[in-house]
C-alpha cells in the first residue's frame, strides 16, 4: 500500500508510504488519500486527522509518468477528490512535513489548519517550468498569505522554499528538528480530544467563510487552465525534456 491509515487516540494518521519513489503521488494514490479522509471525517471516533510522510520526505509531488498517462480530465479526476476531501473535512487537518514537499505537496498545505515542518524542509510549486499553471487556489493563497511579490517569485520563477522562509510565507506554522515533527504534529491533534467536537467544527467553518467562495471560484478558474495547459505543446516539450533528462527548449514559443 502507498497510502496507510491508522486511528490511534481518536487521530486519523495517513501516511503518504512510497518512500522508494519519494513518495510520489500517483492516480491511485489520490483516491486513497480522499478515501482516507472521507473515513476520517465519518468516524464520529475521530476529532482530528495528521497526514504526513517520514522523516526525509513528505512527497516529490505528482509522479509525472502515472500523470502523463492518467492526466486529470475533469472535476471528478481522483485528485480533484482528494483536494475537495481535504478542503471539505469539517475536522481539523494537520500536515507533518519532512524533506521535499513538491507540487501539490506544498499546495495540500495550504488547504490544512496546521502546518508543522522539520527544519530539513524545502517547498517548491514548480508548475510554470512544466508549461502549467497553479492549482487549487494556490495562484490566491500564497499571494494572500505572502504578498504578491512573493508569489511571483514562487510560482513564476518556482524558486525553492526553505522551512525558515515558509514560516515567514505563512505557509507553515512552526519549524521542528525533524526528529520531532510527528511527535509534536501528533500531540497538537489530540489536543482536540479534549474540545467540544461541535464548537471546533462550527469555528473552522466560520474561519474559512470570508475566504471560501473566492477560494471555489479560482480553483474552478485554475482547473480550466490547468486543464488546457496539460495537453499543450509547452508541457509536452516539458515533460520530454524531464523524462529526455534534458533542458526544455522554449524558443520556439511566443
Amino acid at each position: 500500500m502507498s497510502i496507510v491509515g491508522a486511528t490511534v487516540n481518536g487521530i486519523a494518521r495517513v501516511e503518504i508510504a512510497r518512500p522508494d519513489k519519494k513518495n510520489a503521488l500517483t492516480a491511485a494514490m489520490y483516491q486513497s488519500l480522499a478515501d482516507a479522509i472521507g473515513a476520517a471525517h465519518d468516524d464520529s471516533s475521530v476529532r482530528a486527522i495528521v497526514i504526513h510522510g517520514q522523516k526525509d520526505v513528505f512527497t516529490a509531488g505528482n509522479d509525472l509518468e502515472d500523470f502523463m498517462k492518467n492526466p486529470p480530465a475533469d472535476m471528478n479526476a481522483p485528485v480533484f477528490q482528494f483536494m475537495q476531501a481535504l478542503g471539505y473535512s469539517e475536522k481539523p487537518v494537520i500536515a507533518a512535513v519532512n524533506g521535499p514537499a513538491v507540487g501539490i505537496g506544498t499546495t495540500m498545505l495550504m488547504h490544512c489548519d496546521l502546518v508543522y515542518c522539520a527544519d530539513n524542509s524545502v517547498f517548491s510549486m514548480p508548475f510554470v517550468s512544466l508549461g502549467l499553471c497553479p492549482e487549487f487556489a494556490s495562484s490566491l493563497l500564497i499571494t494572500l498569505n505572502a504578498g504578491y511579490h512573493k508569489a511571483v517569485e514562487k510560482l513564476l520563477l518556482a524558486d525553492p522554499i526553505s522551512a525558515d522562509e515558509a514560516l515567514e510565507m505563512k505557509i507553515v506554522n512552526r519549524v521542528l528538528p525533524r526528529d520531532d515533527v510527528f511527535d509534536f504534529a501528533i500531540k497538537q491533534a489530540e489536543r482536540f480530544n479534549q474540545l467540544p467536537p461541535a464548537s471546533v467544527r462550527t469555528t473552522k467553518r466560520l474561519l474559512r467563510a470570508g475566504w471560501k467562495s473566492m477560494t471555489e471560484k479560482i480553483i474552478a478558474d485554475e482547473a480550466n487552465s490547468f486543464g488546457a495547459m496539460v495537453r499543450s505543446a509547452e508541457a509536452k516539450e516539458a515533460f520530454s525534456a524531464f523524462f529526455e533528462r534534458r533542458k526544455p527548449d522554449f524558443s520556439a514559443f511566443s
